[in-house]
């Protein structure tokens, strides 16, 4: 549906992203930057350090922080799917693309135009558009999904047989990709299709901020989204 945004202020602003949602986007953001890096170490680790094993605990800690932070990572998730439903019709934007619409699709087509110097012109969408609702379905819910699955299997066998952690996921997963080094290998391939998410998320963020007279990064820090112009704009609904 497509909304004419009046207002007596030089620049129209709507307020989209509520503030429990910027919360979990920032802190989910912190945790993937930190399970990223501790991952990669941990499927790489650093040379062996010098002297006693018990005076160097560094991969002990590279590990703690990995697994701290995959515990926020998944419960901030939780969180997340329980906001969908809570929060207002852009916080399901994600969870819930409209891939019966035939509007929706077209739009989708648009964006891809659009970021591939095509198109002239950008359609404005209060919420989320089309193709990053359509990206972030794809790569970030269920990507995200991906990786809490395999990562509490891994975890689940060092906290053995009989914890809850293995019961609910060593138990079933592993024996379905097949042995432990294969979810190893998923789980890190897994990390790479977030890391090429978030890069081109932040790319698509910082050029629609300067290229489609709107505004992208400041809107999931205050909460609005401002137009510097008044186009007619989608709301997304």
């Amino acid at each position: 549906m497509t909304t004419k945004l009046t207002t007596t202020h030089a620049e129209p602003a709507v307020y989209v992203y509520e503030a429990p949602l910027r919360l979990w986007h920032w802190i989910n953001a912190l945790s993937i930057v930190v399970l990223s890096i501790t991952g990669y170490f941990i499927a790489s680790p650093l040379p062996s350090m010098p002297g006693e094993a018990i005076d160097n605990y560094l991969m002990g800690y590279i590990r703690f922080a990995h697994f701290a932070a995959a515990y926020i990572f998944a419960v901030g998730f939780v969180f997340r799917i329980y906001w969908a439903f809570a929060g207002n019709h852009h916080a399901r934007q994600i969870f819930l693309p409209s891939i019966f619409n035939k509007e929706w699709w077209g739009g989708v087509w648009h964006e891809l135009k659009w970021y591939s110097f095509v198109a002239k012109e950008p359609r404005k969408y209060i919420g989320h558009n089309p193709m990053a609702t359509l990206a972030m379905h794809v790569m970030l819910v269920w990507g995200t999904v991906f990786m809490i699955l395999t990562g509490f299997a891994l975890y689940g066998e060092g906290t053995g047989m009989g914890s809850w952690q293995y019961n609910a996921f060593s138990s079933w997963l592993i024996p379905m990709f097949g042995q432990s080094q294969d979810v190893h290998t998923w789980h890190h391939l897994g990390m790479w299709y977030i890391a090429i998410f978030v890069i081109i998320h932040i790319y698509v963020a910082i050029r629609e901020d300067i290229m489609s007279r709107q505004s992208m990064v400041s809107t999931m820090i205050s909460g609005w989204r401002m137009f510097k112009d008044n186009r007619e704009v989608d709301d997304g609904h």
